[in-house]
């Protein structure tokens, strides 16, 4: 399958599962669509949706979502503000459902649900927005010129938010005092740079302070203490009554 072939799956896919994400107050982290040696994977990436971005409905369902803390489950969770296996399996349940009926994709795949960890990925223009003041790393498709007259494609620095709109919004990032714009279309991959000495304070670490210093390339030395490690992802459990139901954390095949 051509690269061309997988983007087009993936907006299909992105389409079609926000809205379904959003009401049931999360949001929509990424979605990738990879050849592995098991087979085609649909990846989707899920975290919080903030308070503030949250409508009526969204709000009321992330109420429901939540777990009380007085309940068996309060010790299996995380912070508050992350997602965990339990969110996770449950989205993985719900979407699992919308893809059966929509059929988005032809050939056999899995669907694993996860977060998108400490380091989450950034990808429309509001993730931009909302994580400014992160320190990030980006990697361009194209590059953007140079003063020197080259090209550049990896950046390292911190974020500032965006400008434009649509397929004009520009990425603003400073790296060493210079401001650079990024076109948010040209963007292959980018990813936070977790602040671990917040990390380990128990918050999320994904927007330094003003003065914060630079992350270093790796974790502190020493086993931090992160509040909420990565989850290892949910497989999605089969809808169909034609395939038998697999076992409890197996993948699923899809057709």
């Amino acid at each position: 399958m051509s690269p061309q072939a997988t983007t087009s799956i993936r907006q299909r896919v992105w389409a079609l599962i926000e809205p379904v994400c959003r009401h049931a107050g999360y949001d929509l982290v990424d979605v990738r669509f990879t050849l592995e040696q098991d087979g085609w994977i649909l990846r989707v990436f899920i975290d919080v949706l903030p308070e503030d971005e949250m409508s009526a409905s969204e709000s009321a369902a992330a109420e429901l979502n939540a777990v009380d803390p007085d309940s068996e489950l309060a010790g299996e969770r995380g912070a508050a503000d992350l997602v965990d296996l339990n969110d996770c399996e449950r989205m993985s349940r719900e979407l699992s459902a919308v893809l059966d009926v929509e059929d988005p994709i032809t050939q056999a795949y899995s669907l694993e649900v996860s977060s998108p960890g400490i380091d989450r990925p950034l990808v429309t223009p509001d993730h931009f927005r909302r994580f400014a003041g992160a320190e990030i790393k980006a990697t361009l498709e194209r590059g953007v010129a140079t003063a020197s007259g080259s090209e550049r494609k990896n950046f390292r620095g911190m974020l500032e938010g965006i400008e434009g709109a649509g397929a004009a919004t520009l990425v603003l990032l400073t790296v060493d005092g210079q401001l650079f714009r990024l076109p948010i279309d040209d963007l292959d991959v980018a990813r936070i740079i977790p602040d671990w000495d917040a990390v380990m304070r128990g918050e999320r670490g994904q927007i330094r302070s003003p003065d914060a210093p630079p992350s270093s390339s790796g974790k502190p030395s020493g086993k931090p203490s992160v509040a909420s490690p990565k989850k290892a992802p949910a497989k999605s459990p089969s809808s169909s009554g034609k395939r038998p139901k697999p076992a409890p954390g197996s993948k699923s095949p899809r057709n």
